[in-house]
């Protein structure tokens, strides 16, 4: 059984729903069966490589909110990550343009080793202050993750992947996707808790064995 899973590297919620529903996966006594495919979303396609400034102080001018707003909005983030391991430090983030990432994603897939460089990202830009949309830096974060660091700079230096990137998009927008995390599966959106992944799908392996 396929799941999709569409995500964007720089969404909070997505990071903490992957972790959420790797927990339910433990739990799940068919775990083996399932294969998990990532699918690229962009929260904003429009960002430039590298944004300048603070992500609280874009995040605010974004929503029209004030910076100690969303300063709070991340404390809230920070308390929920930490149930799931995760060291948010938004103080450190350097926003940017995903759209490299996720071609670098595609290649991971094609390698077998697309779970680790989705996590070697997402810890890189909530945790340790990797510039998301910096081609060197994304280079040399994926090298850690099993991607050759030639093949990496070689694949950001063309256009390879960007027809996939776009075709996923599109379907995201087909499928009515307007947030991320988006499983297909339920159609679950969110970050849910591990329990309501777990009971999805538990509940689709059931039907599946019925039918």
């Amino acid at each position: 059984m396929q799941l999709e899973l569409w995500i964007d590297v720089v969404c909070p919620w997505c990071y903490l729903g992957k972790r959420r529903l790797e927990a339910a996966l433990e739990r799940f006594d068919a775990r083996d069966e399932l294969t998990i495919v990532t699918r690229s979303f962009q929260l904003d396609p429009s960002a430039p490589p590298v944004h300048e400034g603070s992500l609280a102080q874009m995040l605010a001018d974004k929503y029209g909110s004030t910076v100690e707003e969303a300063e709070a909005r991340q404390g809230q983030i920070v308390e929920l990550g930490r149930e799931s391991g995760i060291e948010f430090r938004f103080d450190k983030a350097r926003p940017g343009n995903t759209f490299d990432a996720h071609r670098l994603i595609h290649l991971a897939r094609e390698q077998g080793v697309a779970t680790e460089v989705i996590e070697r990202l997402m810890l890189g830009y909530f945790s340790e202050g990797l510039a998301i949309g910096d081609p060197a830096e994304l280079a040399n974060a994926v090298a850690e993750a099993g991607i050759p660091l030639p093949e990496a700079a070689e694949l950001l230096d063309s256009d390879r992947f960007a027809e996939e990137v776009h075709a996923e998009m599109a379907q995201a927008g087909q499928l009515g996707i307007r947030g991320v995390p988006f499983l297909v599966l339920d159609g679950l959106s969110g970050a849910q808790p591990a329990d309501a992944y777990l009971q999805a799908l538990e509940h689709a392996w059931g039907e599946r064995q019925a039918a």
